[in-house]
């Protein structure tokens, strides 16, 4: 028997996948470091901010203070025992939820950083910047102290170039061939791969920027 137009229509609307609701997670959190969560078993990046490693130390006019893990108990008092609301925004590199988090109706991340415990993370959010700017001139936290960036102690860490703060994340190298590759975040060789904008490499923007400066993606 032949379909009707109406029958057509939902027969077609039926086939079409349903839109993904936006993941939340809810529950006690743990702290694991200054801004990172465990969550409803799940570890949970807070979005938007960066705070000092774990390991990392501060210095307060000479004297050495462990900021990473005074960075790591703020965040657990914060929390507390609270029931968080973690609405997911994506999935890092790590496999771990980036999610911004209220409890009692704060937002997490943006208490960090107003207290100066962490930094606004400018490579992927501008959101923060302002509650950074007053922990600043309030000279609170982290603004007690001289410190490395999170972002370059962990690259030096691991021995590989820190990505400048005024750089976009796009890697554009020059193999010893003459070759133009461009690697992006996550890529088996992104870490181990140094710039030398001498040499003609660059830092890019977009995928776009770097195939028009001639360089082509790397296979991994």
């Amino acid at each position: 028997m032949a379909l009707t137009f109406r029958s057509l229509l939902v027969l077609v609307a039926l086939m079409l996948p349903l839109a993904a609701p936006a993941m939340e997670l809810t529950g006690r959190a743990r702290a694991v470091d200054g801004d990172t969560l465990e969550v409803a078993g799940q570890k949970v990046r807070l979005f938007g901010i960066d705070a000092p490693e774990l390991d990392q130390h501060c210095d307060q006019s000479g004297r050495r203070w462990a900021c990473g893990q005074a960075a790591r108990d703020r965040l657990a008092e914060i929390v507390g025992r609270q029931r968080l609301a973690c609405a997911v925004q994506d999935i890092d590199r790590y496999g771990r939820n980036v999610a911004t988090c209220t409890a009692g109706g704060e937002d997490v991340a943006a208490l960090m950083v107003r207290e100066g415990m962490a930094i606004a993370y400018r490579r992927y959010s501008g959101r923060y910047v302002n509650a950074e700017a007053a922990a600043r001139s309030e000279g609170l936290g982290l603004w007690t102290s001289t410190y490395v960036q999170p972002e370059q102690y962990r690259a030096e860490g691991r021995g590989v170039d820190p990505i400048p703060a005024d750089k976009c994340v796009i890697k554009g190298n020059i193999g010893r061939s003459g070759k133009r590759i461009y690697h992006l975040p996550g890529q088996a060789d992104y870490e181990a791969t140094r710039i030398n904008e001498r040499a003609g490499e660059a830092w890019f923007c977009t995928e776009a920027e770097a195939r028009a400066a001639g360089f082509r993606r790397a296979a991994r």
